[in-house]
């Protein structure tokens, strides 16, 4: 019950797909431009959670989404510096924007600006990162190196090889989803989320809310899903395997040479946690996220057998009420009410409404030992 009412809210929070569709269609338009327009051998493809398929709506009206797009040159880092690397890629982004423009195209992008790492297209709704890269000849054939512009040196990473990693932890779970859908009508692959992919939604999700007025601190996705992947072990529920992955992903944080350190499993020489050595707030801020995470999830586990309406209260404390409430509406839909049970506004089996109260425990089950 608990995985089907956690996994129903965060299914909430998958982007929808007019916007996931026009999101790529940009991409493509921009890609394609770039890999035409640069020179020879401009090789593009994207990153982050639109790759890994756990991209979590934001928490406000006003947020965006966000979209990684990696622009690989064929050019060796002792023949460019950081900064032509990223003016060359810049130059061609203005240029596409001014095409747009001067061709009266409604879509073209709303902005140009550039970040820390990247150059940035601003659209209703969503955003797009353009990231300049060089390929890491130590690292081939798929690790890239980055620019950054507080930072002299070159940055390493592998997004295609991470995705890589992060698609064979994700395959633990893949043969019980298939089999879960053999009997339904084919479904594009990224309208199926793995049970790895919905639980790093839900551990994204609270980590967004509890960091709303606080975003400097917030952990970032890329470390809080690959301490998640690796901890994940196949689980098939989704609660057992968010209370599994929560009691083992710590310790997956290790101490090198005095610097706490999470490397990405696709480029060992990148550190996911460097920020916290330089910013020992941020490890804190994390072990209070860590902490309050854990305790939500000890709680729901206590309070399945309590009945529906404490589970939602537990829920709606803890995460936001709009797709909680959803997901329970949908929830009492699909399980009907029993003789007796009459469903609640918002779809709860509940107490509230008008019949007698049902018994605790007894049509709902006993949730699996989480930890066992």
């Amino acid at each position: 019950m608990l995985s089907m009412l956690l996994g129903g809210a965060v299914e909430v929070l998958d982007i929808a797909p007019h916007l996931r569709d026009t999101a790529i269609q940009r991409y493509e338009e921009v890609g394609n431009w770039l890999a035409e327009n640069g020179s020879p051998g401009w090789q593009i493809h994207s990153q982050g959670s639109f790759l890994l398929g756990t991209v979590v709506r934001p928490n406000t009206e006003t947020g965006e989404y966000d979209i990684d797009l990696v622009c690989r040159l064929p050019v060796h880092r002792d023949s460019t510096t950081k900064e032509e690397l990223k003016q060359r890629v810049g130059n061609q982004l203005a240029t596409y924007r001014r095409w747009k423009q001067r061709q009266g195209h409604t879509d073209g992008p709303e902005s140009l600006q550039a970040r820390r790492r990247c150059w940035t297209l601003g659209y209703p709704d969503f955003h797009l990162d353009v990231l300049p890269a060089i390929p890491d000849e130590e690292h081939p054939p798929t690790g890239i190196l980055l620019t950054d512009k507080k930072l002299r040196a070159w940055q390493h990473s592998n997004p295609l090889g991470y995705a890589d990693w992060f698609r064979t932890r994700s395959e633990l779970s893949r043969a019980l989803l298939e089999k879960r859908y053999a009997n339904v009508a084919k479904v594009p692959d990224h309208h199926i989320r793995s049970t790895l992919q919905r639980l790093v939604q839900i551990i994204k999700w609270h980590c967004m809310l509890f960091f709303a007025e606080d975003m400097d601190n917030r952990p970032p996705s890329i470390l809080l899903t690959t301490l998640a992947s690796r901890a994940y072990r196949g689980e098939d529920d989704l609660f057992t395997a968010v209370r599994n992955v929560l009691a083992a992903m710590s310790h997956f944080i290790e101490k090198r040479d005095g610097q706490w350190w999470v490397p990405n499993p696709a480029h060992e020489e990148e550190n996911f946690t460097d920020k916290w050595n330089e910013y020992p707030e941020r490890r804190r801020a994390f072990l209070s996220w860590f902490n309050e995470i854990n305790t939500i999830m000890d709680n729901l586990a206590l309070s399945e057998s309590k009945g529906l309406d404490v589970v939602y209260s537990q829920l709606v404390k803890s995460f936001a009420e709009g797709p909680v409430t959803r997901s329970f509406a949908s929830y009492g839909a699909r399980v009907k009410a029993p003789v007796g049970q009459r469903m609640g506004a918002t779809g709860l089996l509940s107490a509230t409404a008008v019949g007698p109260r049902r018994k605790s425990n007894t049509f709902y089950g006993q949730h699996p030992n989480a930890r066992g």
